[in-house]
């Protein structure tokens, strides 16, 4: 067996068995926090692979846990430029942090004092900025908690009135940051779009009308087809996402829209129940909505693969 896939059959048992363990003690439990970080700095020194095996698997149960944001983004961008005592502390899971893009907000920076807003950020302790060419680390004047579709994602808006920031480095790996993000969100979504399958398939096994299983009306094997090829493809997709910006776009693209089918369309098969609160498709398709937002939505990410197939416009 792989390391990826002994680290996805640990990560499984453990969400499976301590679903309400904090991100510290599943950081000190399973080493998730530290995974990407590189080992002499204390982390595992892992890549690409592990970072999807893990990813899937929150994506698999929708876990709350700040893995994207935190053990991603802000470990890969401590780690560009040699930030040791961030690494150390993200990568044991004593705190979390977020990454503000390029462009994810109106800041602008005045010597070492930061001033503007960011309408929405992903939840993290620590706040990481790209901004003016340099990459920073400030501490919000105002933090604003929004009331989310999705409660498992929080999100948040940020206010910084001249506050001092700590200068890290420049922003030349920001793109990368970014495209990890990317990268780690489309793993994410492949879980959570097998799941959505996984749940289709056995209610139309167990799901009984004019004595047989709906499962073998022609309806349904259709659209468990449609889907089973939308999930393949998409794992495809986002297994390729981590390698540059292209395939990190195409997974954006496509697995953003193949995680909305597959949620629209376990909620199709299941019929009523599918629809009420009590049953978790609507959580699914909620997690997939967001999704589509987040880091821009599919045309966005297939604008900037066009711009790189067919150049600039004229």
């Amino acid at each position: 067996m792989s390391l990826p896939d002994e680290l996805r059959a640990v990560v499984r048992d453990y969400l499976g068995g301590r679903p309400g363990a904090s991100w510290q003690e599943f950081a000190r439990d399973v080493g998730v926090a530290g995974l990407l970080v590189p080992e002499e700095h204390g982390g595992a020194g892992c890549g690409p692979a592990e970072m999807a095996a893990v990813a899937e698997e929150l994506g698999r149960v929708l876990s709350p846990h700040p893995f994207v944001q935190s053990a991603v983004m802000a470990v890969t961008a401590a780690a560009s430029c040699g930030a040791s005592d961030l690494l150390a502390a993200l990568g044991d899971g004593a705190v979390t942090a977020t990454v503000v893009l390029p462009g994810d907000g109106e800041l602008r920076l005045e010597g070492d004092l930061l001033t503007g807003a960011v309408p929405y950020a992903l939840d993290g302790e620590l706040v990481l900025l790209y901004v003016d060419g340099l990459l920073v680390e400030a501490v919000p004047t105002w933090r604003e908690t929004y009331p989310t579709m999705d409660e498992s994602r929080p999100l948040a808006r940020l206010t910084f009135d001249g506050v001092p920031v700590r200068r890290l480095g420049d922003d030349r790996a920001w793109t990368r940051v970014r495209d990890l993000g990317v990268a780690a969100l489309a793993a994410e979504q492949v879980g959570g779009a097998q799941r959505c399958l996984d749940m289709a398939v056995e209610h139309a096994q167990r799901r009984h009308q004019f004595g047989r299983p709906i499962g073998s009306f022609q309806a349904i094997k259709h659209k468990l087809a449609d889907v089973l090829l939308l999930v393949e493809s998409a794992r495809s997709a986002a297994a390729a996402a981590a390698r540059d910006g292209v395939f990190a776009a195409i997974a954006g693209s496509y697995c953003t829209e193949a995680y909305l089918v597959a949620a629209g369309e376990n909620i199709q098969v299941h019929g009523g129940i599918g629809i009420t609160w009590e049953h978790p498709a609507h959580r699914y398709l909620k997690r997939a909505t967001s999704d589509a937002q987040l880091f821009c939505p599919p045309q966005a990410h297939r604008a900037r693969l066009a711009a790189h197939v067919f150049g600039p416009p004229a």
